[in-house]
């Protein structure tokens, strides 16, 4: 059995909450402001392969906290960054994250770090604030996957996005021969949980 451990970061109002039901349960949560971290867990098949599948979410990121990032990005074998294309000021947000994950990682991953962009909202087109070519010119230049989703709407794309970066993770994994994981990512767990109020949920 695998375990794959993933941490979605964006801002407040960006939606990545409801992104992340979307891809666990098929369902539309709708909007929610939360100011508790959470963390998730399912078990599924990728390619005929059992996965352990453990999401970490966050309370949401203001540009400034690079503090708040420190635990998710230590945790993780692989990200999701959420902006949303009607929010100037999410995707700016969420630039930063992506530098602040790159600077983290740059001694202890040799490969590209599994991460994908996820331009939310695409149903709102008529408030764009944010164009397509932006958000894949800013993958590009993070060498990330990138795809513009609406949470409301378009679960399959949603979920093939996450079993791409999920595939992206396993292959980075299977690169390290030992199969390493972080030396304290089972202590990180529990600080999780001791911090922040045990919030594990099931799907």
């Amino acid at each position: 059995m695998n375990d794959i451990k993933l941490a979605l970061l964006g801002s407040e109002g960006a939606g990545k909450s409801a992104v992340l039901v979307r891809f666990l349960t098929k369902r539309f949560i709708g909007e929610y402001a939360s100011n508790a971290n959470s963390l998730y867990h399912k078990r599924f098949s990728i390619d005929g392969r059992q996965l352990n599948l453990e999401v970490f979410d966050p309370c949401s990121q203001s540009g400034e906290s690079r503090c708040i990032l420190e635990e998710p990005v230590d945790w993780a074998d692989g990200f999701v960054v959420v902006y949303t294309i009607s929010d100037r000021t999410s995707f700016l947000n969420a630039k930063n994250i992506l530098a602040q994950i790159k600077e983290s990682r740059r001694e202890t991953c040799k490969g590209d770090i599994p991460i994908c962009l996820l331009g939310n909202k695409q149903d709102l087109c008529h408030s764009r604030q944010v164009s397509e070519e932006e958000g894949r010119s800013l993958a590009q230049e993070n060498k990330c996957l990138f795809q513009e989703v609406s949470a409301a709407e378009d679960y399959l794309e949603i979920s093939n996005l996450f079993t791409k970066l999920i595939r992206h993770v396993m292959e980075q994994l299977k690169l390290r021969g030992d199969r390493r994981r972080y030396s304290g990512s089972k202590s990180m767990a529990k600080l999780i949980n001791n911090v922040f109020g045990k919030r594990r949920k099931s799907v």
